[in-house]
């Protein structure tokens, strides 16, 4: 079993230690810091994400998206045909992100995420897996103002962020995750998520993620297992469901578990997360179980997500080691 994360990670210190990244972006605004000194301190503080991921023992991990104003506005600022719009909550989250909004024939220009990629990959020892957020949440949480229809919006989207997923593949990534939390609020349109995933993927031939989070999949599973991704994301805090969801048919692709609380301060105890492990691999053979977090961590305090990266490698150390007792 291998431990990795989701994606985004705290940028902001805990008090009273200053807050270089928001300090520097306050200062940017205010024209006292021109944008090459703030992409500098974007990379300290991304080696610093880094860092914390690499002294925790975490196996395979990110950037932090210590770089992402959020998921949808780092994409969607970025291909042609979207504008950016007012704030919208997040989800259920404490978090706010800007709407986009199609005005014009959606399509890719350059790429987006490779630059971060190959920061990230040159300053870890671990390995690195990419981030991009799925066409259909991009969809789902942004607004259509040009196509004739959802499914058009959506497909045109994942047309886009397929040259990214190819360009990254490009650029040696050897994973990649999408992310489409969306998927758990909107089960109803799973039809038109499974034919917009295939879009997506089409030619893309390194290992793919697929991962959902702040909810669980029932009545789309097993369904889920036929889409061209070996490894799956679930979410088994918000979505405790999934526990008895995936016991329900064979599961037949790596599963990324998410059993840490990404957005609790409550630090899991080594039992609680071994505990968690054993009642996973009643279902899912070791390995093929990546151990995750249930979201990103960026919705914990700093600290509190250090320790929840040390207690999650702890606890699946642990684990490992009694079932290879058990083998034994």
């Amino acid at each position: 079993m291998i431990t990795t994360v989701i994606g985004n990670y705290p940028k902001i210190p805990d008090m009273p230690a200053p807050g270089k990244w928001r300090s520097a972006v306050e200062k940017f605004q205010k024209g006292q810091l021109t944008e090459a000194e703030l992409r500098q301190v974007e990379d300290e503080v991304t080696l610093e994400a880094i860092q914390d991921q690499v002294d925790a023992g975490v196996d395979l991990i990110t950037d932090g998206q210590i770089r992402w104003e959020d998921g949808q506005t780092h994409f969607a600022r970025r291909l042609r045909g979207l504008s950016i719009n007012g704030l919208q909550r997040y989800f259920d989250t404490n978090i706010y992100f800007r709407e986009p909004v199609a005005e014009g024939e959606i399509a890719w220009v350059e790429p987006v995420s490779v630059r971060d990629f190959e920061f990230a990959r040159r300053h870890s020892p671990r390995p690195v897996k990419p981030v991009v957020t799925g066409p259909f949440t991009l969809a789902r949480l942004g607004r259509n103002a040009y196509y004739q229809s959802g499914r058009e919006f959506v497909l045109a989207l994942a047309r886009a962020l397929n040259a990214e997923l190819r360009a990254l593949q490009e650029a040696g990534a050897e994973i990649i995750q999408v992310d489409e939390p969306a998927l758990c609020r909107y089960k109803q349109e799973y039809s038109l998520f499974a034919e917009a995933m295939t879009v997506l993927v089409d030619g893309v031939n390194t290992k793919k993620v697929l991962c959902t989070y702040f909810g669980d999949v029932d009545g789309v599973y097993p369904q889920l297992l036929q889409l061209p991704f070996e490894v799956i994301g679930l979410d088994f805090v918000a979505g405790y469901r999934n526990w008895d969801v995936i016991a329900r048919a064979p599961f037949t692709k790596t599963l990324m578990c998410g059993i840490l609380d990404a957005r609790n301060t409550r630090l899991e105890t080594v039992d609680e997360i071994g505990r968690a492990i054993r009642r996973i691999t009643g279902v899912v053979p070791p390995d093929r179980v990546m151990v995750a977090p249930s979201a990103g961590l960026e919705f914990l305090p700093h600290g509190v997500a250090k320790r929840k990266l040390q207690r999650l490698v702890e606890g699946t150390r642990a684990a490992s080691q009694a079932l290879k007792g058990v083998q034994a």
